[in-house]
């Protein structure tokens, strides 16, 4: 492409349709803030939220059902019963809308009680909603019925003028495995349809608005690469000067080895990996202070029509150097709080308006054989020191006036998130939080209450395989029983747990498969989680197992490569079981599980075809609960933290001597700890110190070096009820 000079330009950054419906994917606002940090001007929109408030209006349903009635559709029952309800459906869409954004949270006793929304299919199985949520929960059922009722919408769109539409996708089917580019590119030659015109007429107001001399697009799952392409196309039509860049997760792992030359009729410029440098050398190359040979990580096609990529090794911007997300031109008050499946964590994906951050770059441990280790995302792992993840917090709140914030790590380090707690509470930052972790034995009972008093309210990790052997050949690094005790920290804290479960890993047997399911009925029994999902083994091309499948004995068998994206691979196991015929029965019983019904079911009750009798022994999660902790004493280079409130004193006299009474203040009660009166006066003053200097940075050694010696050994003060009772009530060895 001929390159005229652009030393100053304006940036458009675009989230096709579809992500998520509640709160704003983070790539563009992680963007837009790096490049305003160094002068540039940058707007942002995720058309995605803005087609579906497009489509779901009184215009968007008349559109539909006018266009419904005028085409030759092959209706089904319950699209011809949605159309006999159309009335209705103009007037109850702009209502739940509003009540779904939390605009107008008064309609739920009508939702619920009042025969006020058209039902269809969607409500054939809808849940015991007094059982889901209380007699009191009113907007969470209204919330739950709302969303079917926009689901039902989905449906009839679906099966007539919009055939690609999914509320977190868009003709994703054309993008998955897409190892050939012609699908998408006759589907892109096709004429617009309803979905397709609306979602260009919102992108005609915004150029019209934002004036771009380059537009971005992130995708970064393949149900936006089909919404992206259509716009970048529409851009080529209408506004042939404008650059256009495409990254994203998608990209990263899909279109690494891209050599399909009509990909670039609608993206000049394809990025990978993070995208600071790659678009930084951009525009130096486009202002003319670089040559091309000088860019980042960059596909382009050149005027000979061939694809180039070019990777001159310039550094990557480091982790603490990207700045903080920028959310700002995104309407935050616009965002759905849906509520789909009544899985407890899985409502956190999709209610509520969570800031996204990252505490680390990569991953920490990026060993396991099934994760893509090779590629930057995860292999290159870099952390910022808390003090400045504080700061961004604290930006963030302070722009979108929300607390809640999911940190989006690979698996969040365990020592950076205790610093991040601590800093948290040294800046007394109210916040609320989740994310994902590894269940490693460094999350012990007291990091998980620290974590939890700096408002951590739920964790996901992944236990996969519950199968020690397993386990060790994804060099996943825990092992079942110190999955069960880490989980056992998290909830005596009172935080959520959500494990990823995998089946059909290379070599898996119907007995693994079954003893697996065993170990998670014995997780949720025990309590210590509370939800899980499970997950088909998909044999990447980034991977261990697909870079080297025999070592997993496997054998790859397609597909063949045809120029477009490469990454899922389909492969043989020989050793293995029949791993699609477990999933459906798999599914079932996590489902009742997660409810805490049909625990005690023998495990063939879920499944309609012969399975093998467990031979995971019954008590094995009971009894990896009941391993003894190490003492207090074995822990002599830990922190001391106390989680408390400043104390009071009182020293009062005894017939065996002064006894100190120490008075402890809480949120809710108050108690007093009592010990002779040394013990007792250095308890109190250790107490104070560690209320008020977090930055000082107590070592129980150090502790134990001023214990005075008319109180006896120190070992046997650990284990006095004075310690034990601080012990519980908050007092931390981290």
């Amino acid at each position: 492409m001929a390159t005229v000079s652009l030393a100053a330009p304006k940036i458009l950054l675009i989230t096709p349709p579809l992500t998520q419906l509640n709160t704003p994917y983070p790539a563009t606002a992680y963007i837009k803030g790096f490049l305003k940090g160094r002068g540039y001007d940058v707007a942002q929109a995720d058309l995605g939220l803005a087609l579906v408030l497009r489509l779901f209006s009184v215009d968007g349903l008349k559109r539909v059902f006018a266009e419904i009635e005028a085409g030759d559709f092959s209706l089904s029952d319950n699209a011809k019963r949605m159309l006999r309800l159309q009335n209705r459906y103009l007037t109850t869409i702009a209502p739940v809308v509003r009540f779904l954004q939390n605009k107008d949270l008064t309609i739920a006793p009508r939702i619920c009680h009042g025969r006020f929304l058209p039902e269809a299919s969607r409500f054939d199985n809808v849940a015991d909603l007094e059982t889901a949520f209380g007699t009191m929960g009113l907007t969470d059922q209204a919330r739950h019925l709302a969303t079917l009722y926009l689901e039902d919408l989905a449906d009839l769109i679906k099966e007539t003028v919009g055939p690609h539409f999914g509320f977190s996708r868009y003709a994703e089917k054309l993008a998955l495995s897409a190892t050939s580019f012609e699908p998408l590119h006759q589907a892109l030659q096709a004429s617009a349809n309803l979905l397709d015109t609306l979602l260009l007429e919102e992108l005609d107001a915004l150029l019209a608005r934002t004036q771009p001399d380059v537009v971005g697009f992130t995708v970064p799952f393949p149900g936006n690469l089909y919404g992206a392409l259509r716009l970048a196309q529409h851009i080529k039509q209408t506004r042939p000067e404008t650059r256009t860049i495409m990254g994203g997760g998608y990209p990263n792992t899909e279109l690494r080895t891209i050599q399909e030359p009509r990909f670039f009729d609608y993206i000049d410029h394809l990025t990978l990996d993070d995208g600071e440098g790659p678009w930084l050398r951009l525009f130096d190359f486009w202002a003319g202070k670089i040559p091309q040979s000088e860019l980042q990580r960059t596909f382009l096609r050149d005027d000979a029509g061939q694809i180039q990529y070019v990777n001159h090794p310039h550094p990557d911007v480091p982790h603490p150097e990207v700045g903080t997300p920028d959310y700002s031109d995104l309407p935050l008050t616009d965002y759905l709080s849906v509520l789909e499946v009544l899985n407890p964590m899985h409502r956190l994906w999709s209610d509520g308006r969570w800031n996204k951050l990252t505490v680390a770059h990569g991953c920490y441990w990026k060993r396991c054989s099934f994760c893509d280790v090779t590629l930057d995302y995860i292999s290159r792992y870099e952390t910022a020191p808390a003090t400045l993840l504080v700061d961004r917090i604290e930006q963030v709140i302070a722009q979108t006036g929300q607390t809640g914030f999911h940190f989006v790590d690979e698996a969040a380090p365990p020592l950076a998130l205790r610093d991040l707690a601590v800093e948290l509470l040294r800046r007394r930052v109210a916040i609320t939080w989740w994310g994902n972790i590894r269940f490693e034995k460094t999350f012990s009972p007291d990091l998980c209450r620290l974590l939890a008093a700096s408002g951590c309210i739920a964790i996901s990790g992944g236990l996969e395989v519950a199968s020690d052997r397993l386990l060790a050949l994804m060099e996943k690094g825990v092992t079942i029983g110190q999955v069960a005790r880490v989980t056992e920290g998290f909830t005596q804290a009172g935080i959520m747990v959500h494990a990823y479960l995998m089946y059909g890993f290379p070599t898996q047997t119907a007995q693994e498969t079954v003893d697996s399911l065993e170990v998670v009925r014995q997780l949720f029994a025990a309590g210590v989680v509370q939800s899980g999902y499970w997950h088909r083994f998909s044999m990447t091309a980034h991977s261990p197992v697909g870079k080297n499948p025999a070592k997993y004995q496997v054998a790859a068998v397609g597909p063949e490569p045809a120029g477009f994206a490469w990454n899922d691979l389909w492969h043989d196991d020989p050793l293995g079981t029949d791993h699609e015929a477990f999933g459906p029965g798999l599914a079932k019983s996590l489902y009742n599980y997660l409810h805490g019904v049909a625990l005690n079911e023998p495990l063939s009750f879920w499944f309609d075809f012969k399975t093998p009798k467990t031979t995971t022994p019954r008590q094995l999660v009971a009894q990896a609960l009941q391993a003894p902790e190490k003492p207090d004493f074995a822990k002599q280079n830990q922190r001391l933290f106390w989680l408390g409130n400043a104390p009071e004193l009182h020293v009062e006299a005894g017939k065996k001597g002064a006894r100190a009474i120490i008075t402890c203040y809480e949120q809710a009660e108050d108690f007093e700890v009592k010990a002779p009166e040394a013990a007792g006066r250095w308890l109190y003053e250790l107490l104070v110190k560690l209320t008020h200097d977090y930055d000082t940075k107590v070592l129980l050694k150090e502790a134990a070096t001023t214990f005075p010696a008319a109180a006896g050994p120190f070992e046997a003060f650990l284990i006095s009820p004075a310690w034990q009772l601080l012990r519980e009530k908050g007092l931390l060895l981290l």
